[in-house]
């Protein structure tokens, strides 16, 4: 007889620490939203633990030994594409370099760990207050649906392109870098008064909003830390807002797999100015959850797969001469 689905979310801890695991696996227990987790101590016991325990969630620790995060994440997308699996990384470079190649490769989101060789009780208990947050919203970002995207435009691509991804501080950054490495326009981490140019993509840094002005004959970057909206700071309202007040009926908004309603709005102003509203379809989407909602308003102009999104926005940006901005 098959397992009945669990009614509460049951996340499934991937952790060498033993001390990580088992903070985790308390902070879990003790909330009711949640069933009680089960551990692994490297990927491939948690690969082996799986379809027994059919989790909800894999909250997944980045380095590991005999199998690690990465490696980890690529078994688990081969057999559950849309899985949300939760990283977890120390606050180095290396740590954060390698978080970004998970998120680019389908992790749906990440969780920093403290900064210490034993971790203290109030650095445990941040962590798993954090964790949980995350895994009872799943408000996720997938940068990997980015990385299908930008390297599919021509460097001589007529309209900039505006980008928010909900990252923190340095993250941003190094996905700028890797989408610059195997794309042909420029991708840059936005910066205030950074001008908008055609064949340019610019990334709203972690824990700022980025919005677009209007300066004399130039458009410009305006950076802001004015509190979080959707619960995320850049928030894709805030951006979405400025390019319907400054490009009007020339811009194109792209919204992408995602939890939450973030964008809702944003595109709800972008449909009055004239604006036009690109959405990633359900099949293709880790989460639809910001699609979704743009879509069940009836906000959505087209709703595209994936992997023809990007010949898409291409169509619409050639053929209809009046786009001037493409909005992520």
């Amino acid at each position: 007889m098959p397992l009945a689905r669990r009614p509460r979310p049951g996340p499934l801890i991937v952790d060498d620490s033993a001390v990580i695991r088992r903070a985790l696996t308390a902070a879990f227990s003790a909330e009711p939203l949640f069933d009680v987790v089960a551990s692994a101590s490297n990927g491939r016991i948690a690969l082996m633990k799986m379809p027994l325990l059919r989790p909800d969630v894999v909250v997944l620790d980045v380095e590991m030994p005999e199998l690690d995060g990465i490696q980890t994440l690529a078994a688990i997308r081969q057999t559950h594409p849309r899985l949300p699996v939760i990283m977890l990384n120390v606050p180095t470079p290396q740590g954060a370099a390698a978080t970004v190649d998970a998120l680019l490769h389908g992790a749906t989101d990440h969780v920093m760990k403290p900064d210490m060789a034993v971790p203290s009780d109030d650095a445990l208990k941040l962590l798993g207050d954090e964790l949980l947050a995350k895994v009872a919203v799943w408000c996720p970002a997938d940068p990997g649906a980015l990385m299908d995207l930008i390297p599919g435009f021509a460097n001589d691509f007529p309209v900039p392109i505006v980008i928010v991804q909900h990252m923190p501080p340095k993250f941003t950054k190094l996905l700028a870098e890797r989408l610059a490495a195997r794309s042909r326009i420029a991708v840059v981490e936005g910066q205030l008064s950074d001008a908008l140019v055609p064949g340019g993509a610019q990334i709203a840094p972690g824990d700022f909003h980025m919005a677009v002005a209007r300066d004399g004959e130039a458009v410009r970057l305006v950076t802001h830390r004015q509190p979080p909206e959707n619960s995320c700071r850049p928030a894709v309202d805030v951006l979405f807002r400025s390019v319907a007040e400054v490009y009007g009926s020339h811009v194109l908004a792209v919204v992408m797999t995602g939890m939450g309603r973030d964008g809702l709005r944003g595109c709800a102003e972008i449909q009055v100015a004239g604006g036009q509203i690109l959405v990633q379809d359900e099949a293709s989407s880790v989460v639809w959850g910001m699609p979704g909602f743009v879509t069940r308003a009836g906000l959505a102009d087209k709703v595209v797969p994936l992997d023809q999104l990007g010949a898409e926005i291409i169509g619409r940006v050639y053929s209809h001469v009046r786009t001037a901005c493409v909005a992520v």
